[in-house]
Parts: C-alpha cells; sequence; structure tokens
C-alpha cells in the first residue's frame, strides 16, 4: 500500500505541474491570434474564473480527501460513502447558485471594471466574458467531490489525469476555436475571447468524463471495502458538513489569495488610472500585470515551491514527535531551497526582461519594464505558500486566515493612492506589502509555535545573495556583450539571447555552489557522491 501511495503522489504532482504549465504555456499563441489590445479582456474573465476555480479545487478535494480518509482508516467506509452522495447533491446546488450568481454579477462588475468612456472595452464587452465563463461553475464543484473521495482512497491517478486532460481539452479549445473565429469566420478578436472563456465550461466537462471513467473501474473495490463495512457512523449532516467546511476554509484561502490580489486590482486599476488621466492605456497595462506577465512571474514560484513543499510532511512528522532538532533542520532546509532556486531565477527575469516579452509575446518597453519590476514578488509569493504550508501543517489554520486577510486589506487600503503615485508599479508595490505583512507574521507564527531559531538561514542567505551578485554580473556582462553586437531583433534572436545568458549564469551559479559545497549541503548525500567523482 505504502509504495502504491508513493507511486500515487509522484503522479499527483507530475499532473499537477504539467498542468500548471500548460495554463502558462498557451498564452503565447493566443496572444499572437487576438493581439496585445484584445487580450486584455480575457483576464477580466479570467480573474472570477480563477477564484472560482482556486474555490473548488483548491480546498474541497484536499478537505473532502481528509475526512474521507480519516474514516477509512477506522474501517469506516459508509460515512465516506454517505460524504460523496449527499456531497454530490450539495455540489450541484452550490454550483448552479455559483453560476447564477456570477452570471447576474457580470454587468455590477463590469461597472466597477470600466470606470472612463477612453477605455478600450465596454461595459457589454466585460460582462459578456464574465458570464460566459460562468458556466465552468456548473462542473468544477461536482468534479472538485469525486477528485476528493478519490484522494481520500488513495487514488491519486484521477485528479492528475482529470485535470491533465481538462487543461489540454480548454487549450485546445482556446486555441482552435480563437484561430477559428479570427482567421476563417473573419470575426473580431474580442468575439474569439468570448468563446476562448466559454472553453472552461468544455473543459470541465472533459474532466468529468475522465473521472467517470475511473469510477467506474474503480467500483467494484469501493463497494466490496462499502460491503465489509460497520454502519456509518452516527453522524449528522450538520456535523458532517461542519467538520469538512473546518477543513475547506484554510485549504480554500490559500488557494484563493493571489487572485483575490488580483481581483483587487481588477476593480481599482482603472479608476485609479482614470484619476491621473491615462485611463486610454489602463486596460492593457491591467492585462500586461494581471495576465502576461503575472504568468510567468509564478514560474519560479512553482518550481521552487515543488520542491520545498515536498518537505512539510517531514515537518509535521517532526512537530508531532515533539523532535526540536528535527524540526529546525528541515525548517532551514525548506526556506534555503526555496530561496536558492527563486532568486537566481528572479533576476533572470529581471536581466532579460526586455528579450522575454519580445520572445513571449512582442516587444514592449512598457511590458518589459512592468515584468522586471514584477519578477522580485515571486520570492514572497513562495515563501508565503511555503510559510502557509508549514502552518497548515502544525494545525494552526486561524493564523494563516488571519494573516492572510490582513496583507489582503493592506492591499485592499493602499492599491489605489499607490497606483496614483506609481502607475502600475504601485499596484505592484501594494501586493508587496501584503503579502510582506503575511509572510513576516507567518514566520513569527511559526518560530514561537516550533521554537525555531535559526542563524543557519541568514548565514546560507548572506551566501546565496554573494552567488547570486556573481552570477548576475556574469548575466549582465554577456547580455551587453550580445546587444552591443547586435540588438535582440524578433522571438528567434531573443530566444537565443535567453538560452546562451541562461547557460552562462546557471553554469557559474552552480560552479560556486558546487565549490562552496552549498549545493550538497541543501541536496543531500546522492549529490556529494555525484560531485565528488567529479571533483568537488
Amino acid at each position: 500500500m505504502s509504495s502504491n501511495l508513493v507511486k500515487g503522489t509522484a503522479i499527483l504532482t507530475i499532473g499537477l505541474f504539467l498542468s500548471k504549465a500548460l495554463g502558462l504555456l498557451y498564452l503565447i499563441p493566443l496572444y499572437a491570434i487576438v493581439g496585445e489590445e484584445n487580450i486584455g479582456l480575457y483576464q477580466y474573465a479570467y480573474i472570477p474564473y480563477n477564484i472560482a476555480l482556486a474555490i473548488a479545487i483548491s480546498g474541497a478535494p484536499l478537505a473532502i480527501s481528509k475526512y474521507v480518509s480519516k474514516y477509512n482508516a477506522l474501517g469506516d467506509y459508509a460515512t465516506g460513502r454517505k460524504l460523496l452522495k449527499s456531497g454530490m447533491l450539495v455540489m450541484a446546488i452550490t454550483g448552479l447558485v455559483s453560476f447564477i450568481t456570477l452570471y447576474l454579477l457580470a454587468e455590477p462588475i463590469a461597472n466597477l471594471v470600466r470606470a472612463d468612456e477612453e477605455q478600450i472595452f465596454s461595459v457589454d464587452e466585460i460582462a459578456g466574458v464574465i458570464r460566459w465563463v460562468s458556466f465552468a461553475l456548473l462542473a468544477v464543484p461536482l468534479m472538485s467531490i469525486v477528485r476528493g473521495f478519490l484522494q481520500g482512497n488513495q487514488k491519486m491517478e484521477p485528479t492528475a489525469v482529470s485535470q491533465l486532460v481538462e487543461q489540454i481539452v480548454r487549450i485546445i479549445v482556446v486555441l482552435v476555436g480563437a484561430f477559428v473565429v479570427v482567421n476563417v469566420l473573419h470575426e473580431s478578436p474580442r468575439t474569439a475571447i468570448s468563446f476562448a472563456v466559454f472553453a472552461a465550461f468544455i473543459g470541465a466537462l472533459a474532466g468529468l468524463v475522465v473521472l467517470y471513467k475511473y469510477w467506474k473501474s474503480y467500483k467494484p473495490e469501493l463497494d466490496h471495502l462499502l460491503a465489509n463495512s460497520p454502519p456509518a457512523s452516527n453522524i449528522s449532516f450538520k456535523e458532517m458538513y461542519t467538520e469538512v467546511f473546518a477543513y475547506i476554509l484554510p485549504f480554500v484561502l490559500v488557494g484563493v489569495i493571489n487572485p483575490l490580489y488580483q481581483f483587487v486590482d481588477m476593480i481599482t486599476f482603472n479608476e485609479a488610472m482614470k484619476s491621473i488621466g491615462l485611463a486610454k492605456v489602463s486596460d492593457t497595462y491591467l492585462g500586461m500585470l494581471n495576465l502576461l506577465t503575472h504568468k510567468f512571474v509564478m514560474i519560479p514560484v512553482m518550481v521552487a515551491t515543488g520542491f520545498s513543499m515536498a518537505l512539510i510532511p517531514v515537518i509535521t512528522s517532526y512537530y508531532a514527535k515533539n523532535d526540536q532538532k528535527g524540526i529546525t533542520r528541515s525548517l532551514d532546509q525548506t526556506f534555503q531551497i526555496m530561496l536558492y532556486l527563486t532568486i537566481p531565477m528572479v533576476i533572470g527575469l529581471i536581466v532579460l526582461s526586455n528579450e522575454f516579452y519580445q520572445f513571449l509575446y512582442s516587444k514592449s518597453v512598457v511590458g518589459a519594464e512592468i515584468l522586471a519590476s514584477y519578477a522580485p514578488v515571486a520570492i514572497l509569493f513562495g515563501l508565503y505558500t511555503v510559510t502557509a504550508a508549514i502552518l497548515q501543517g502544525i494545525d494552526r489554520h486561524k493564523w494563516i486566515i488571519f494573516t492572510s486577510l490582513l496583507g489582503l486589506f493592506f492591499k485592499l487600503a493602499l492599491n489605489i493612492p499607490l497606483i496614483k503615485l506609481f502607475e502600475t508599479n504601485g499596484a505592484i508595490l501594494a501586493t508587496s506589502i501584503g503579502y510582506a505583512i503575511a509572510v513576516v507574521m507567518n514566520i513569527a507564527i511559526i518560530a514561537k509555535t516550533l521554537h525555531y531559531r535559526s542563524e543557519m538561514v541568514y548565514r546560507r542567505l548572506i551566501l546565496i545573495v554573494i552567488l547570486n551578485v556573481v552570477m548576475l554580473i556574469a548575466v549582465v556582462f554577456t547580455l551587453k556583450g550580445l546587444t552591443a553586437i547586435s540588438p535582440a531583433d524578433g522571438k528567434i534572436q531573443s530566444f537565443l539571447y535567453i538560452l546562451i545568458c541562461a547557460v552562462v549564469g546557471a553554469a557559474i551559479y552552480g560552479y560556486l555552489s558546487l565549490k562552496t559545497g552549498l549545493a550538497q549541503k541543501l541536496f543531500g548525500d546522492r549529490l556529494t557522491r555525484i560531485t565528488k567523482k567529479l571533483g568537488f
């Protein structure tokens, strides 16, 4: 069973990673089809959809999985099945209510977004894409409970495969549909955006089909366990859902907090830009911030937290055993790995912002500047994700809610005045302040609860910064040399410069990490054995 669990967890992790990676990459061809001006319309639907998706997928599967596995461990398979049956009805009603709510709120939200007649998009266009994306809410909640139930029975593969299929089908429909609308039917790119956001519903249906097929294959095994189970525990539906929702809220909040920050930008940015006479460009700038650059700022977060999050269960185990040395060692390693991986990628995005933006989308001074300003926030995104996960592991759920909402409050309070002062950079600064407050408080709570004090992280952080400064100097001189020969002109040349600078940076950072022994200390004995063979 344990080997199957490890295999299932690995499949789930790989599936989630591939799904997120695809969710990043499809923007490049979509941008090419609809253009810079029209892609901004997509984010007005994308953000409400992302909030709904985070609520449905980030919270429910994990919470339901935890509930089902708890009772399965007691040999009570009937209670989990009871939750599934009632939950399908609850989620169907929830999905319908959510769909109707978002559909009816589309116009009020659009009116909040549309601050001036000089803006590119009309209220009808913004409301239209929100209405089209709202259909996905009919299917997503149903998927979340089935995924959670199967995960609670140690069936990880259905979640990974269904998410991957959902994403692939959605992307195919988005890209093929947008291409046909623009290039075959010769309709407006904004019509193509409306079709593209509706693809979320089609992708969700594909995910449901995959889950249904898995359910059919697992049903004999699950029915056998149910037949040999004692009757369901004498738990009322009220008690059942009280417990489930107690699990859900912290998970949901961690998953939805980033889209909520984006939603604050969505409803305040245009009004603030109007007040300083920049209404004409506010839709375009907001699209660059909340969609085009945000997607790629999340890449360092996704890679770094993927490594460091694997250590969270270990920390939870040490906490349960009250092993202080184990806790300190694991926390040290978690923070160091996250920073070791995130900082150089952030530096790469800053230094090569012009080349990245030109390669991914098109040449844009403003877009590149936004990417360079936004990239450092990835470090705070990563620290928030890791510290929130640690708090979840040690059952400090109320503190997660408090610190997350406090950070969001500061974002909301500071956003408009900072945008008026610094335009797009003001929104980025407000996000940084909100996340920094949440991260500092999370770390303080972790330090107090786990009696965590470590000078090693500070010493290693200084070493990581020194190595990154050396790498930065090398990459900057490499880029200056390349642009002196020939400035990047076109996607191929931009990609070539990115590749050359990335190889130089990785080689220097890797060499110095190995030579100082930092990499071996962070990644363990296996790397040490390999490096000894290489002479380090």
